[in-house]
């Protein structure tokens, strides 16, 4: 045990990855390699739909496009390294791989919780006040929305940085975890973490808690304010709605589970790191395909466009 358990050098972490087994870790490279292909791949499909489709010139899909760029980067910081790691017996990560890691993944991380809300403000504004639609969520609003959204996540992003490069680390080097995030680095530390922790966990936890709800109270008001429309209004508002309601929920309940607590890890961590950090850029595109009748019929519309 202490010869996988080393005194930290002051260069590298040894990452502990999913699973010992090196059968599993045969399995889950052709798994996660699969998974990391079709997310890009269907991501990157969403943007060149709406983007080479007159149809889809609505606020919503210009939003879409930005969620689906987000899903494809973040499944770009974590997943190629996590698949790599998994043919070698022995995994590390310098410490400037870590803090970059550490700083892009809340970076888009927090970039998208800003989307997902803004998002939220659109279709509130579609269902609750279609006459003034196109008034409000006029262009020059809607990339000024884009740019808050980009600025939050870098400001989110610094201040997690700032808190990590002014720990000290000592004590054993091993991060039991297949990727760089702020509770395996605190428990590495030399100090008492434990103020930090709970600033870390107001930083994160907290917004995220506080966001998901107020999305949930919005949702609220928007399905109460469905009872004036048409049955096709409502169907229709339901299924975007739907969409979007499906997003945020596989988004924000794992991001709460992970942030909103003192600094302590569990055997689960890993997992719900999986399911936010990697299936959930996957779920994405599939979401907003199978259930957005516009964004099918403009995808079969670019294949016989390619076809004839």
């Amino acid at each position: 045990m202490d010869r996988l358990t080393p005194p930290y050098n002051g260069t590298e972490f040894i990452l502990l990855g999913l699973t010992q087994n090196p059968h599993l870790r045969k399995v889950l490279f052709i798994v996660f390699l699969f998974i990391f292909l079709f997310t890009v791949l269907a991501n990157l499909l969403i943007i060149i739909t709406i983007f080479l489709s007159p149809t889809l010139s609505a606020p919503m899909y210009f939003f879409l496009t930005y969620l689906s760029f987000i899903d494809a980067s973040y499944t770009c910081v974590t997943t190629p390294k996590m698949i790599i790691d998994l043919l070698y017996q022995r995994r590390t990560i310098s410490l400037g791989g870590c803090l970059t890691q550490l700083f892009v993944e809340h970076f888009l991380g927090g970039s998208e919780i800003i989307l997902l809300v803004v998002m939220a403000y659109d279709r509130y504004v579609a269902i609750c006040k279609p006459l003034h639609y196109m008034s409000i969520m006029r262009q020059g609003l809607c990339r000024i929305l884009v740019m808050v959204a980009w600025i939050g996540g870098m400001m989110h992003a610094t201040i997690q940085l700032l808190f990590m490069v002014s720990l000290s680390f000592c004590g054993p080097s091993v991060i039991d975890h297949f990727m760089c995030d702020l509770f395996p680095l605190l428990q590495l530390a030399c100090s008492d973490t434990y103020r930090l922790g709970m600033v870390v966990a107001a930083n994160s936890g907290a917004m995220c808690l506080l966001i998901f709800s107020m999305l949930l109270i919005s949702y609220v008001v928007i399905l109460s304010s469905l009872k004036s429309h048409s049955t096709d209004g409502r169907r229709k508002a339901l299924s975007t709605c739907g969409s979007h309601f499906t997003v945020v929920v596989l988004f924000f309940v794992p991001c709460v589970f992970t942030y909103m607590r003192p600094v302590v890890t569990y055997p689960v961590d890993k997992l719900v790191t999986v399911f936010f950090a990697i299936l959930t850029p996957m779920f994405n595109p599939i979401i907003y395909t199978v259930r957005n009748t516009e964004v099918k019929n403009a995808m079969r519309s670019l294949l016989k466009r390619r076809v004839t």
